[in-house]
């Protein structure tokens, strides 16, 4: 039976090892608080607080649960700043792959380290030049990971039960067309994503790169069309782009042909496939929360 450590058990992280644990893997899986591990008690996997970055903390976890042939980076910033990127990212990447070297080491990154603008097909060969501290943090965790021979997935905007930034803000009125809505949004439900993370621990090639996109980029405008067409109202009214987005401003369409070659393929496709099932849970839907992933 292989052998996961787990490393951020939240909104994505506690699909995935769930998705791990139903495949035959023993997962032990770490979170960053007391009150999250206690509140995921019921796992059948155990779920410890540990700070990620710490050696001593994941040196504990070692001495407790031993070796392992997986080891999973899937931990948030919490939306913080450049420092907690940094914090989180570059030391956990560090910190695990220090304390248990014996372990391919798999990292969750974000598509925003794609920095294009003009709204251009990119895959995993295309410039990875981030504009804000934020990325280039992450493009350091993720040079970290592939020296490991590790793999790196570079996540698009996360949704899925109860959580869409997108929808929230339909909901409460809050959205507007950047731009006329012209910005190309790359996005992936949660449970593909879980799934991608299972189908590179299996099947992926050592030190490569994967975008875990869905298979339909979409407008900003065709994303909130789809959402008004569902609730029964006006698309939002235009407004002024945010340059200053923490990830930055980039407008692409991020192709997961290669992560297809695992014999990988999403669920949904689209993420006007999946909003009856997200739209239907929840009342008003949740921020994605995710700091690993950008549309």
């Amino acid at each position: 039976m292989p052998k996961l450590l787990l490393a951020g058990c939240g909104f994505l992280g506690e699909a995935a090892a769930d998705f791990f644990s139903g495949a035959g893997w023993q997962v032990v899986a770490l979170t960053a608080s007391a009150e999250s591990a206690a509140q995921l008690a019921g796992k059948p996997y155990p779920v410890l607080a540990a700070d990620i970055s710490s050696p001593p903390a994941l040196a504990v976890v070692r001495k407790i649960h031993g070796l392992f042939d997986v080891v999973i980076h899937c931990a948030s910033s919490g939306r913080g700043d450049a420092e907690a990127y940094r914090h989180v990212y570059v030391g956990g990447v560090r910190t695990l792959a220090e304390v248990f070297p014996e372990a391919r080491l798999l990292f969750t990154s974000s598509t925003s380290v794609y920095a294009q603008t003009s709204g251009e097909w990119v895959d995993e060969t295309c410039p990875a030049e981030p504009d804000r501290e934020t990325g280039r943090a992450l493009l350091e965790a993720e040079a970290i990971a592939r020296a490991t021979d590790g793999c790196v997935l570079r996540l698009a905007g996360l949704y899925g039960p109860g959580r869409s930034v997108l929808l929230r803000k339909m909901r409460e009125g809050s959205a507007f067309l950047e731009k006329d809505g012209v910005r190309w949004i790359n996005q992936i439900h949660r449970d593909d994503a879980a799934r991608a993370i299972l189908a590179v621990a299996q099947s992926g090639t050592p030190g490569e790169i994967y975008n875990v996109v869905d298979d339909t980029p979409a407008t900003q405008r065709e994303v909130y069309q789809w959402i008004a067409d569902f609730l029964g109202c006006a698309l939002p009214l235009p407004g002024p782009a945010d340059l200053e987005r923490k990830r930055g401003w980039t407008s692409k369409r991020v192709s997961n042909t290669r992560l297809r070659t695992l014999g990988w393929a999403p669920e949904f496709p689209s993420y006007c496939a999946a909003l009856p099932f997200v739209a239907g849970v929840g009342a008003a839907g949740v921020d994605d929360g995710s700091a690993a992933a950008s549309p």
